[in-house]
């Protein structure tokens, strides 16, 4: 029967604590691989508000537009009041330049609190990887000890 409570860690063999402390370790980097690919996410939605703030009212000027990230072609801007917006999964949709703004500005401060959320995460994971550390360090010093003997 199992139990609901928490686990006291000097119970457990050394053997389990190794693979509590290996399962620990994945998920500590899976979080902080999260953690880097949402504020990679952000940035590049905070970079979008900056790219909206420098088109506005720019008609009719001269720009180069990226092909791939190496290649371009000279182009002009005739209308700047709208912009296509990728409002994920491949859709696309026509926004007036405030409502694009808003929308990133939304997507900022929504992946803001959700990095907020996951670094609380990966900070108690970190804390309790350390404790286990810890009880392991005491365990083996227990054996030695004990093999001394």
């Amino acid at each position: 029967m199992a139990s609901d409570g928490p686990i006291n860690l000097a119970d457990l063999p050394l053997q389990q604590l190794q693979a509590v402390k290996n399962q620990m370790d994945e998920e500590i980097q899976h979080l902080t691989q999260s953690y880097a690919q949402l504020k990679q996410a952000q940035v590049k939605f905070s970079d979008s508000i900056e790219s909206l703030n420098n088109i506005d009212g720019r008609k009719d000027e001269k720009v180069l537009i990226p092909l791939t990230s190496s290649l371009y072609v000279p182009g002009t801007l005739a209308d700047v009041s709208k912009v296509i917006v990728d409002i994920g999964t491949g859709y696309m949709i026509d926004k007036s330049i405030p409502d694009a703004k808003d929308f990133y500005k939304t997507k900022v401060t929504f992946l803001r609190e959700n990095l907020d959320g996951l670094q609380e995460t990966i900070t108690q994971r970190e804390n309790q990887y350390k404790v286990l550390i810890d009880v392991m360090n005491m365990k083996m010093t227990e054996a030695q000890q004990a093999a001394k003997k």
